[in-house]
């Protein structure tokens, strides 16, 4: 741990130097707090393993290095991240890639990636069930309920492109948003108000060790495979006002995302520290499967992946019709 503290540090010193008066020999760093526009930032995100970079770079204090104070504040969908940036509540929010389009193409928000957050891998994203289900297949969940954080996000998009791979109409089963979000669905499967439920990690892992649930199908599959799940958006009005305090965000972040895609203890003691109800045990962390962590950020947003999440929500009917995430993109 401590070298990677150490490396993460120094990571922050290289990326930031029109910032920085000096790296002292002890890998911490100094800032020009007049060189930001704004020292302390306010994130929203949701506590699952698609941020881990995010809270690696918070666990590891390289937001501290970079002279930034960052509050991270849990949410429970991407949809609370865009109405939470539009009131001002949050500065940065770290959310899923659906519903950040779906916001923009709307015209509810107008927002600017900043940083690819993360990529699906296999065991990540899947559909559970109860051990007792009579649910045994992708082929027997027509006319089923299927639970999930928020309609018409990643989730849903995921899944519709699972069951038409197996010939299944989306409109052909019932998408429920469970109360308590992922933490809830354990309990919303025992008392039968959905018949599935959608889990990212580390919340499959956690109601398999502590409900039995039943793993039926992996959504790492077909036209979503290494999908990317994350991103982090600022508005577009804050990003033009705040750009120091965007590149010193930026510069710890990406050492968070490289810790992460590099050093999976490093992930699973911060996943061991995430704030209730979304702290994991040790036991858990330990056999949890994680994602990648792009490093990608401004300017270096990746354009042809970003589109992709758009052309397959026009597929599966998430978008009316072609939308040019361009808009998304710095020029």
């Amino acid at each position: 741990m401590g070298s990677a503290i150490k490396f993460g540090v120094s990571g922050v010193c290289a990326g930031l130097m029109a910032l920085i008066v000096g790296c002292g020999s002890g890998g911490s760093t100094t800032v020009k707090s007049t060189a930001l526009e704004q020292t302390k930032i306010n994130v929203g995100a949701v506590p699952v393993g698609d941020d881990a970079g995010l809270y690696v770079a918070q666990d590891l204090g390289l937001f501290r290095a970079a002279g930034l104070d960052v509050s991270i504040q849990s949410i429970v969908s991407s949809a609370d991240a865009t109405n939470g940036q539009n009131n001002g509540t949050y500065d940065v929010t770290g959310g899923n890639s659906v519903s950040y389009i779906q916001a923009q193409a709307s015209h509810q928000s107008n927002l600017e990636i900043i940083a690819e957050g993360s990529q699906m891998e296999p065991g990540n994203q899947a559909l559970y069930t109860l051990p007792q289900s009579q649910i045994t297949s992708i082929s027997r969940l027509t006319g089923k309920r299927i639970g999930v954080n928020a309609l018409n996000n990643i989730g849903t998009l995921l899944i519709s492109s699972v069951l038409e791979s197996y010939g299944i109409s989306p409109q052909d089963v019932h998408f429920v948003v469970v109360k308590g979000s992922f933490p809830g669905m354990a309990q919303a499967l025992k008392q039968h108000a959905i018949d599935v439920a959608w889990l990212p990690e580390p919340f499959g892992s956690i109601d398999q060790v502590n409900f039995g649930l039943r793993k039926l199908a992996d959504l790492d599959q077909g036209a979503t495979t290494n999908f990317p799940v994350g991103w982090y958006v600022v508005t577009k009005t804050w990003a033009q006002r705040h750009p120091h305090t965007l590149a010193a965000f930026l510069g710890a972040l990406r050492q968070g995302q490289e810790i992460a895609d590099t050093n999976r203890s490093v992930v699973e003691q911060t996943m061991e520290k995430l704030p209730a109800p979304y702290t994991v045990p040790p036991a858990i962390a330990a056999v949890m499967t994680i994602e990648s962590y792009p490093l990608n950020t401004v300017p270096d947003i990746d354009a042809v992946t970003v589109q992709r999440v758009a052309d397959e929500m026009q597929q599966f009917g998430m978008l009316t019709s072609h939308f040019s995430t361009s808009a998304m993109l710095r020029p």
